[in-house]
């Protein structure tokens, strides 16, 4: 029963905070920062273990795949304009993929982290069913990952908007690709705030990273570790 009480309460939780941002659109109050921040001060202040929670929402984890395939749907409606910037979105989304990978192995080997902590952060970059796919293979630790999934998340839509802004990035396949290939789902989410269009372009170039990086990233860490 406590375990379902888990689940009656993250869904809840979930649900207000995504009422909230809709009548008050603030990065702050975005529902993928609000409710792990509620659900985490809800279990230490009821001394819930994290095992008994994760037994009642592990189906909810397993959503994420179905949810992300789901994407599908306003992407077949803009299959046109994929078709006509198809180059484009590849070449862009490749070369900010590398850079995701390149970028996090250096600076975790400059602060001198452990090379375990290193395959967990290389492929922050990339959705969490595939990011945890890998960093499995690689031999790090998938529960890290995620961490590391959903920080780079929150950060892309945080810093996205106001690069958009500085940069003056008006054309809707650049933010689109700028939000999916830097911030995967969460970024995503932003992007169809935008418009359709950056949406549907930011789940292509969320899922070619996903399986760029998951080609790329073996080969980075052989090279630079």
């Amino acid at each position: 029963m406590l375990a379902l009480g888990c689940l009656i309460i993250t869904i809840a939780v979930y649900g207000l905070a995504k009422r909230l941002y809709r009548a008050v659109p603030k990065v702050y109050l975005s529902p993928l920062l609000l409710t792990p921040t509620v659900v985490m001060l809800v279990l230490l202040l009821t001394g819930i273990p994290y095992e008994t929670y994760h037994i009642g929402t592990e189906w909810l984890s397993e959503m994420i795949g179905p949810a992300t395939v789901a994407m599908a749907v306003p992407l077949y409606k803009h299959l046109a304009i994929l078709k006509k910037h198809a180059l484009t979105i590849m070449v862009s989304v490749c070369f900010g993929s590398s850079l995701a990978i390149v970028s996090s192995v250096w600076l975790a080997k400059e602060l001198h982290l452990q090379n375990q902590i290193i395959d967990s952060l290389a492929v922050r970059s990339t959705t969490t069913p595939i990011a945890m796919a890998v960093t499995e293979m690689l031999g790090g630790t998938p529960a890290i990952t995620a961490i590391f999934v959903l920080m780079t998340g929150l950060f892309g839509m945080i810093v996205g908007p106001l690069i958009i802004r500085l940069c003056r990035i008006e054309h809707e396949i650049a933010r689109g690709v700028l939000f999916g290939t830097s911030a995967h789902t969460a970024g995503t989410s932003k992007a169809f705030e935008f418009s359709v269009v950056s949406g549907s372009i930011s789940s292509v170039a969320m899922m070619v990273t996903a399986f760029f990086t998951l080609g790329t990233a073996p080969l980075v860490l052989l090279w630079l570790l």
